[in-house]
C-alpha cells in the first residue's frame, strides 16, 4: 500500500492503553473532557490513540457490533474523547485489540488457538491445564476463522463509519503456534507438517497475512484515508512486501519491557530503508506495558524520543488510562519536557533521511523465527553504533548500490543470486565484510575471499586469537586473546592474515581440564588458520563475532570489526571523540539544503537485576535516570563542500566550527546534555 495518499504521522503522540476487568466499577466515571484535552495539550501532545476494544474484549461506545463494557459509566467514553480532541487539533486514531479477546474466548471456544506447546501470555508456569484455563493469561483467538475476521472488520467498520478518527491501530496480531483442527487442515492441505516448528510458523504467518488482507483491502476501498497499522511487537526483517497491507509503521520498543535499548534503533535503521512513515513506540511505563502506578524517569524519555527523531521516526509513550478514566497528570509531567524538545525541533526533521554508508544485510531475513530480533543483527548494529558509524539495516531484496560497504553477520547463506549481486557489486568498487559461516556454502566459498579452504569448525572451543595491531587495531593486544565462540577451521590463501587462531591445549572434559573456566593457549603449538583476513575489497572473520558481541560485549571484538572498517572504507562521512556509549546519526534535508548531526548521550544502567518474566527466569532491566553532561566533544563530518554556517536547532545559537585541510567540517561543542542537532547549513 503506498503511503501518499495518507497525512504524515505527527510527532508527538500518545498511545492509551485501556484494558479493563469486568469486575471493576464505574469505568470511566471520573473522566473529564477538559481536564483530559488540557493536560495532553500541556504536554505538548498533537495525538493520542483512544480505546474501541480492549484485551478483556469489551468495548467503550455504543456498539452494535461488540459488547460495551458492563460497568461502563459513560455510554460513549471513546467518543468523547475523540471529541475533545477534535476541538483541540489533536489526532485520535482508534485502538481494537485482535487476538487477546477473552470475551470472544468464552463466547466462541471454537475460535481459540490451541498451542503446540500449551503456552498463552501471562499463564502461570506451573498450571497444566488444557489452554491453560486456570491461568489469568489472555487466551488468543485463532485468525484462521472466518467468523473471528469477519467480527473484527465489523467493528472497524463501526469505528470508521460512526466517529472522525485518522485510523485504525490493530493489536495483537501474533504467530501463536496453534493447532487447532482449522490450522492442521490448513497446514495439510499446503503439504506443512503441523509436527513441524517452523512449518507451523509458516502456517501462523500465512493466516495472518490472509486476515491483513482481508481487513485492509475492505478498509482502504471503502475508508481511503484512514491509516493501517496491524502490531505484532517487532517490525521483522522480512522484505517491503511484508506490509503491503499497511500504511505506516510504528516500531513497539518499551526499553524497559524486554526489548531493551538497542532494539530500537536496529528496527529504525530497517524501518527507514521502506520508505513508510514510520513512530517509534517507547512508554511511561518503569517496567512492562499495562503496568499502573509505573513511572517513566523524564529524562529517559527525553532521551527516547530524541533517538526516535535523530532515526528519523516520529515519537509515541505509551500509557495506561486508570479505570476510573482520571488521566495522570503526573505522567504527563514527565512527557511534556520530551515533547517540548521534540515540537521546537519538528522544522529540522520534516522530509530528513538517514546519511548511511554502511548496510548490515539482516539474517533475520535469512533465518525467520518469529522472535523480535537475531543476535548477529543485534550484535552487529550495537557495534556499528558504539563506533558511530552511520548505517542502515537492510533485508535481502534491497540494493547493495548506495552503500560502501555491507555487513553479512555471522549466518547469511549466499546462493548463486546473491553471489552474482555481490560480486557485482565489489566489481563497482563496494566492500564487503562477512563473518562465521557467512558465505560458506557445502561446496566452499560462495566469494572469492582468497583463502584456500573451509575445514569445518576449529577444532578448539575456546580458542585463541593473535592479531597484528598494527595492521588491523592498536587497540589489540599482541598476546592471544580468547574467542568465546566456535570458528571455522580456513585456510589462508592469497589474502592479507591480520589475525591468526591459536589453540588451545586440549578441550575441557572430565577427562582432562585446567583451572576454573578454559584451558590456556598453547605457545608451543604455533596457530592453526586465519582468523582475520583481507582480500580485494572484502574483509573476513571466522568467527560469529556478532553473535559473541551480542552475548559478551567483550571490546577487542569490537575493535576487530573497528579495524577491518577502517581498512576497507578509510573515510568515513563521521567521526566523533563521543564515548561508546553514546550516539551519532547524520541526517539530510534535501529540501532546505542542510544538515542535521544528532549527538546524544544517556547510557542505560543496569538497575533491576531480578525482573520476573512470563517464562519463570528473571531478566535485567536496562533504564536510563540522571544524565551527566559531557563535553567538550567533537565531530567531523565529510560533506563535500564548505557550510556557510552552523548552529544549535534548538538555541538557534552558532556552534564554533572549522575547516581541516582534507575538506571535512570539525565542529566542537562545550556541552552536551542528552541530545544536541546541530544544523548544517548550505551543504
Amino acid at each position: 500500500m503506498s503511503e501518499t495518499k495518507f497525512k504524515p504521522l505527527r510527532y508527538r503522540q500518545i498511545h492509551l492503553d485501556f484494558h479493563t476487568s469486568e469486575h471493576i466499577p464505574d469505568v470511566g466515571a471520573a473522566f473529564d473532557a477538559e481536564d483530559f484535552v488540557a493536560t495532553l495539550k500541556a504536554a505538548h501532545v498533537d495525538s493520542i490513540t483512544v480505546f474501541a476494544k480492549c484485551h478483556h474484549g469489551w468495548s467503550y461506545y455504543p456498539t452494535k457490533v461488540g459488547k460495551p463494557h458492563p460497568n461502563l459509566a459513560r455510554p460513549d467514553l471513546m467518543g468523547e474523547m475523540i471529541s475533545a480532541c477534535a476541538a483541540a487539533d489533536i489526532e485520535t486514531p482508534v485502538y481494537i485489540s485482535v487476538q487477546w479477546d477473552e470475551l470472544s474466548a468464552r463466547e466462541h471456544p471454537e475460535w481459540r488457538v490451541m498451542s503446540a506447546t500449551n503456552q498463552f501470555s501471562r499463564a502461570l508456569a506451573n498450571d497444566p491445564s488444557s489452554l491453560k484455563q486456570l491461568s489469568p493469561a489472555w487466551h488468543t483467538i485463532c485468525l484462521n476463522h472466518q467468523g473471528a475476521r469477519d467480527y473484527i472488520l465489523d467493528q472497524a467498520r463501526e469505528v470508521a463509519s460512526n466517529y472522525k478518527t485518522q485510523g485504525l491501530f490493530f493489536d495483537i496480531v501474533l504467530t501463536p503456534d496453534c493447532v487447532c483442527s482449522a490450522c492442521i487442515d490448513r497446514m495439510i492441505a499446503e503439504g506443512l507438517d503441523p509436527e513441524n516448528p517452523a512449518d507451523r510458523l509458516k502456517n501462523d504467518e500465512a493466516v495472518n497475512e490472509e486476515f491483513r488482507r482481508y481487513i485492509s483491502d475492505a478498509l482502504f476501498a471503502e475508508y481511503p484515508e484512514q491509516r493501517v497499522f496491524y502490531n505484532c511487537g517487532h517490525i521483522h526483517k522480512m522484505g517491503r512486501h511484508r506490509f503491503d497491507t499497511y500504511s505506516h509503521l510504528e516500531l513497539e520498543s518499551l526499553p524497559t519491557g524486554g526489548w531493551g535499548y538497542d532494539h530500537f534503533p536496529s528496527s529504525a535503521r530497517y524501518a527507514a530503508t521502506l520508505g513508510f512513515d514510520f513512530l517509534g513506540q517507547t512508554g511511561k511505563f518503569h517496567t512492562a506495558w499495562g503496568e499502573f502506578g509505573g513511572f517513566k524517569h523524564a529524562e529517559a524519555l527525553t532521551y527516547e524520543a530524541a533517538q526516535m527523531v535523530a532515526l528519523g521516526a516520529k515519537c509515541l509513550v505509551g500509557d495506561q488510562l486508570h479505570p476510573n478514566g482520571a488521566i495522570n497528570h503526573d505522567t504527563y509531567r514527565s512527557i511534556a519536557p520530551a515533547y517540548e524538545r521534540i515540537e521546537r525541533l519538528e522544522p529540522f526533521l520534516k522530509g530528513a533521511r538517514q546519511v548511511s554508508e554502511v548496510a548490515i544485510l539482516a539474517a533475520e531475513y535469512f533465518h525467520p523465527n518469529g522472535d523480535r530480533n537475531n543476535a548477529s543483527d543485534d550484535g552487529a548494529a550495537q557495534m556499528l553504533q558504539e563506533l558511530k558509524l552511520p548505517f542502515d539495516v537492510i533485508d535481502g531484496t534491497a540494493s547493495f548500490e548506495p552503500y560502501r560497504l555491507v555487513i553479512l553477520p555471522d549466518t547469511i547463506p549466499i546462493d548463486a543470486a546473491l553471489a552474482a549481486r555481490l560480486k557485482s557489486y565489489v566489481a563497482a568498487g563496494g566492500r564487503l565484510l562477512l563473518s562465521g559461516q557467512s558465505g560458506i556454502g557445502a561446496d566452499g566459498f560462495a566469494l572469492d575471499l582468497g583463502l584456500e579452504a573451509a575445514n569445518g569448525l576449529v577444532e578448539f572451543t575456546p580458542s585463541y586469537l593473535r592479531a597484528d595491531p598494527d595492521a588491523l587495531d592498536a587497540s589489540l593486544p599482541h598476546s592471544p586473546f580468547v574467542m568465546y565462540g566456535t570458528g571455522q577451521a580456513i585456510v589462508s590463501g592469497a589474502a592479507t592474515v591480520l589475525a591468526s587462531v591459536v589453540p588451545s591445549y586440549f578441550n575441557r572434559n572430565y577427562r582432562h581440564f585446567c583451572s576454573h573456566q578454559h584451558t590456556p593457549d598453547d605457545p608451543a603449538a604455533g596457530t592453526i588458520g586465519a582468523g582475520v583476513t583481507e582480500y580485494q575489497g572484502i574483509g573476513y572473520v571466522a568467527f560469529p563475532i556478532f553473535q559473541m558481541y551480542h552475548a559478551y560485549g567483550q571490546p577487542l571484538y569490537k575493535y576487530i570489526i573497528r579495524g577491518l572498517i577502517r581498512r576497507l572504507m578509510p573515510d568515513p562521512v563521521l567521526v566523533t571523540d563521543l564515548p561508546s556509549a553514546a550516539r551519532a546519526t547524520l541526517t539530510r534535508q534535501e529540501a532546505e539544503g542542510r544538515h542535521v548531526l544528532h549527538l546524544l548521550y544517556g547510557a542505560p544502567q543496569v538497575r533491576g537485576k531480578g525482573v520476573p518474566t512470563e517464562a519463570g527466569p528473571t531478566r535485567v532491566l536496562e533504564m536510563i535516570e540522571d544524565v551527566p553532561a559531557i563535553g567538550p566533544v567533537t565531530a567531523k563530518v565529510r560533506l563535500g563542500s564548505r557550510p556557510s554556517r552552523i548552529f544549535d536547532a534548538l538555541t538557534g545559537a552558532d556552534v564554533d566550527w572549522q575547516m581541516l585541510q582534507d575538506g571535512r567540517v570539525e565542529v566542537t561543542l562545550p556541552r552536551l546534555h542528552i541530545h544536541s542537532a546541530l544544523v548544517l547549513e548550505g551543504v
